[in-house]
């Protein structure tokens, strides 16, 4: 997990709970999920229209390559 260790790990958790405090902390952990979540949902929408995109170029060169070889 991003070359995180657990020691690293728990100094994290512990400035963030003295930096934002015991009664915000769920609330700043939940709405950073939530936004974690969004993120992955975009990028997997921007690599489903990549992916998209090169099929159709796929099918695009297909028919021309067949089309050039008509010609010929």
């Amino acid at each position: 997990m991003f070359g995180i260790g657990m020691p690293e790990l728990i100094v994290i958790l512990v400035v963030a709970l003295i930096v934002i405090g015991p009664k915000k902390l769920p609330e700043v952990a939940k709405s950073m999920g939530k936004g974690y979540r969004e993120f992955q949902r975009a990028i997997s929408s921007v690599k489903e229209e990549i992916s998209d995109a090169g099929s159709s170029i796929d099918e695009e060169m297909g028919d021309l390559l067949k089309k050039n070889k008509k010609t010929d």
